[in-house]
């Protein structure tokens, strides 16, 4: 079972010198001193902007954390009317169509960009303009996007469920490296393996990975990519294949969104929507359709 990935954490320096493409008069590059301004506006859509918010809540707005670089787009007024992340993952929040094409046109630059992420009915411009200037995908998903709120309904409660710690890393890295390989078709623990291994490590001690051990084999383990106070996002939901189909997954979410949702007003996630178990799991923790998405996974554009 799992829940899509943006992976959108941690990065060399080299890397992100390589990410920015050029900023233009219309599509300055965001500044620290631009945070507050930011988050007030991804705060008006945050079940759509949990991405963005979350990652400048944990490593602020200019990070190499990021994996890319934040630009703006004002309108003729001088409104902030769109915000973007480009970089491994390309990302838009805009409010006019004037914002999204601008993005659009500085977008494509980006040669380290590997993935697109959107509601269905914006993506298609950006994809349209990074496909124009030779970029090619190595796979399209159409992608539910869920969310969780209170109530939530009675379950049979996982006595071992719990936040994973270090001594965990080794089988959260196997089950977050299944994830991704099944999403993205790249495995983490080969392309990347001491940067993947730093990033979960860093995810495990902000307190974000929740795990089922049973007799020393791992039942169940998500991750909790975004944490702010409208929306947690989570990513990275595996249960293991002998265990599937015995609703162990559905009471774990469940379990865990009552945790989150102590704090959060609603947990969100992705999912493909031709993972017809994963759907019925999510489901039955009580997940609802809200919009539709599509991920964009692209070919390395140095193997072109």
């Amino acid at each position: 079972m799992t829940a899509s990935l943006i992976n959108i954490a941690s990065a060399t320096a080299l890397d992100f010198a390589a990410m920015r493409p050029c900023a233009s008069l219309d599509v300055p590059v965001l500044r620290a001193h631009d945070e507050s301004e930011v988050l007030a506006f991804l705060a008006c859509r945050p079940l759509h902007t949990v991405f963005m918010s979350g990652l400048i809540k944990d490593n602020g707005l200019v990070s190499e954390l990021n994996r890319g670089t934040f630009y703006a787009h004002h309108d003729r007024d001088g409104e902030l009317d769109g915000v973007a992340l480009i970089g491994h993952a390309t990302l838009t929040e805009a409010h006019s169509e004037d914002a999204l094409n601008a993005f659009a046109r500085i977008a494509p630059a980006c040669t380290k960009t590997r993935l697109i992420l959107g509601e269905h009915d914006k993506v298609a411009r950006v994809w349209d303009a990074f496909a124009a200037a030779g970029h090619t995908a190595r796979s399209i998903c159409r992608e539910h996007l869920l969310e969780q709120c209170l109530p939530v309904r009675h379950f049979e409660r996982v006595t071992d469920l719990r936040l994973a710690t270090l001594a965990d890393i080794v089988p959260v890295m196997e089950a977050h490296a299944a994830v991704a390989l099944g999403e993205s078709g790249t495995d983490p623990m080969h392309v990347d393996p001491l940067g993947f291994r730093l990033r979960t490590a860093r995810r495990i001690e902000q307190g974000r990975v929740w795990v089922w051990i049973k007799d020393d084999r791992l039942i169940f383990k998500a991750d909790v990519v975004s944490d702010t106070p409208e929306v947690a996002y989570v990513e990275g939901v595996y249960v293991s294949p002998e265990e599937r189909g015995k609703d162990y997954g559905s009471r774990c979410m469940m379990q865990m969104g009552l945790r989150l949702l102590a704090r959060s007003v609603s947990v969100s996630l992705l999912v493909n929507e031709g993972n017809e178990a994963a759907l019925r799991l999510y489901h039955k923790a009580g997940f609802q359709l809200r919009s539709f998405y599509d991920t964009i996974f692209l070919h390395p554009m140095e193997a072109e």
